[in-house]
């Protein structure tokens, strides 16, 4: 039977997706890559997950990145293998329908941190080392960190951070934007993140999901567009069950019961 790298646990309207390579701290091999795409795709089609939380086995790290055992024993071929697999599979993290939260247990560097940055959300222990870390490695950040990074927090920033190598704390990292929140001293990391997961999922999932359509691929486009896109959302929802629930339950001054139809 083949060892489980990626964990799903699936809790109601709730996926929580585990990295399961505590002693590698949590870093990316290609059957890890190849595990944690196949539990995502799965909840890509799912429409009983309403949120989707990511973590890491352990309490050293989120994950290290990319396994340089591994990275040792590759032909230039199964690099290029590699680097495409990882940039993939965050992207379609980040273009899941589902709102994401990494729940950031340990450090995160070099690709765990792009994992981190291709979630909606971010939370982060406090003693957790933060930082795209690859130049140092005498490589580039290969999943979509170039990309991100300046996106969230300012072009001159995110140079400085990846040009440098440079590890910041936890709080440093909330300081420049990077994180929504920093677990308080000994607190569980995923009690914030399931504190959201549970205040996101009191509401109509499917107009969560156009939500988040609307504003991921709005901000890319120019006002006119995203508005357009906006509309195109709302339209979407108008036919919707859950729609219709909640207009009844404010006339009957009770609480609404999504389906999720």
């Amino acid at each position: 039977m083949e060892e489980s790298l990626v964990l799903l646990d699936k809790r109601e309207h709730l996926a929580v997706i585990t990295l399961n390579r505590a002693e590698r701290l949590n870093c990316f091999d290609y059957r890890m890559l190849v595990q944690l795409e196949q539990a995502v795709s799965g909840i890509r089609m799912d429409n009983d997950v309403y949120a989707v939380i990511i973590t890491g086995a352990g309490d050293k790290a989120f994950s290290a990145g990319a396994d340089l055992k591994e990275r040792q024993t590759l032909t230039e071929q199964e690099v290029r293998r590699n680097v495409m697999k990882i940039r993939d599979v965050f992207t379609m993290i980040e273009e899941l329908p589902q709102p994401t939260i990494a729940a950031m247990n340990g450090h995160a560097l070099g690709g765990g941190l792009e994992l981190a940055l291709s979630c909606d959300f971010r939370y982060a222990v406090q003693g957790a080392l933060i930082g795209l870390t690859e130049v140092s490695w005498a490589i580039v950040p290969g999943g979509g960190g170039t990309q991100r990074l300046p996106r969230l927090i300012g072009m001159a920033r995110a140079k400085e951070l990846i040009f440098t190598a440079r590890r910041i704390t936890a709080g440093e990292a909330l300081a420049l934007g990077m994180l929504n929140g920093v677990a308080g001293e000994g607190e569980d990391v995923m009690r914030p993140a399931l504190n959201l997961a549970d205040e996101i999922m009191k509401n109509g999932p499917l107009a969560v999901r156009q939500a988040k359509y609307a504003i991921q691929y709005g901000s890319e486009a120019d006002l006119k567009t995203g508005l357009r896109i906006e509309s195109q959302a709302y339209e979407a929802i108008i036919p919707t069950a859950d729609r219709i629930e909640a207009l009844a339950a404010f006339k009957e001054k009770r609480a609404p019961r999504f389906v999720g139809r």
